[in-house]
């Protein structure tokens, strides 16, 4: 209990502190860079002439029903007349939705003396401030299981009452949900959880045909394993602790086995046309939200661009 209510007390500084600062970094950033990515949605989806959502209300289209749904989605009158089942999709859901998904998890607290912030500061900072300059170039924002879709321009200020007020407990993945095909998914973690629970995570956000971007943000610790002679680790989650008799001999092979987590994930993201990137906790905020606004970018058909995912945003 004890240990819950101190990453609680964490978690409430972390978005009081990223509040300030992603506004700060939000603004700092060239107004052309806001401009190009208005003129880039106005290209993409120019060719079908993309309405504005108004209320919310009106309908927009029929779409096929993707496993997983709510079955009540289903229009059964319309369904009726084929084979396949279809959904009656409003006019806020066709239009360009971004969904964001900061990790909150107690593993994202940790920070090292090399990082300008916790992992979980970043996340937050980075995530607040991506919505912002969505919001302001006309599209809407929403977290998963969170904050339904908003164009808001006190979108930060949602945000942030949204996690204050979040009494779930902190998943490090986003729940299951199924975006609309127009839709980008932005995911911020430090993607520590099973393989096999991220690429079902994968599995079941893209099925609609959505786009997204997957971001592990990790501490410089984390990448080169510092540590030598006797050494506790203690696995914030489980709290589960394990010691190292001499650190330094494990090095070489947390380094592999990282590695090889992250090929694992980059070759699911590269098979569902995602990007995948990593950022490190020792770099600047304003540079990894340059990289999404670059990679969130698609074709008119609905690929990717050009853009490619570096090792380390």
């Amino acid at each position: 209990m004890a240990a819950d209510n101190r990453h609680r007390n964490e978690e409430i500084l972390a978005v009081r502190r990223a509040d300030g600062e992603s506004r700060t970094l939000a603004a700092s950033l060239p107004r052309l860079v806001l401009e190009a990515r208005r003129v880039a949605a106005n290209v993409i989806h120019g060719l079908h002439g993309r309405r504005r959502a108004g209320s919310g209300e009106n309908f927009w289209q029929y779409r096929r029903f993707v496993s997983g749904e709510p079955s009540q989605r289903v229009d059964w009158r319309r369904s009726a007349r084929d084979d396949h089942l279809y959904v009656r999709e409003q006019e806020w859901e066709a239009a360009h939705t971004v969904w964001i998904w900061p990790d909150r998890s107690p593993s994202m607290a940790f920070a090292s003396r090399e990082a300008r912030d916790s992992k979980l500061e970043r996340g937050l900072i980075v995530a607040f401030a991506l919505a912002e300059l969505l919001v302001a170039g006309g599209e809407r924002v929403g977290i998963p299981g969170l904050l339904n879709p908003t164009a808001s321009l006190n979108v930060i200020d949602k945000m942030a009452e949204a996690m204050l007020h979040d009494e779930k407990a902190r998943a490090s993945l986003p729940p299951s949900f199924v975006p609309s095909s127009l839709a980008e998914v932005v995911v911020l973690s430090d993607f520590w959880s099973p393989i096999a629970e991220i690429t079902a995570m994968l599995g079941g956000l893209s099925s609609s045909g959505a786009h997204g971007t997957m971001i592990q943000v990790v501490d410089p610790a984390e990448e080169t394993f510092p540590y030598s002679g006797r050494v506790e680790f203690v696995e914030p989650e489980a709290g589960s602790v394990i010691t190292a008799g001499r650190a330094e001999s494990w090095a070489s092979d947390y380094v592999a086995r990282v590695a090889l987590h992250r090929e694992q994930i980059r070759a699911e993201t590269n098979r569902l046309d995602w990007l995948f990137s990593t950022h490190t906790t020792s770099r600047s905020a304003a540079e990894l939200l340059l990289f999404l606004h670059a990679g969130m970018m698609v074709s008119k058909g609905g690929g990717r661009s050009t853009v490619k995912a570096g090792r380390s945003a």
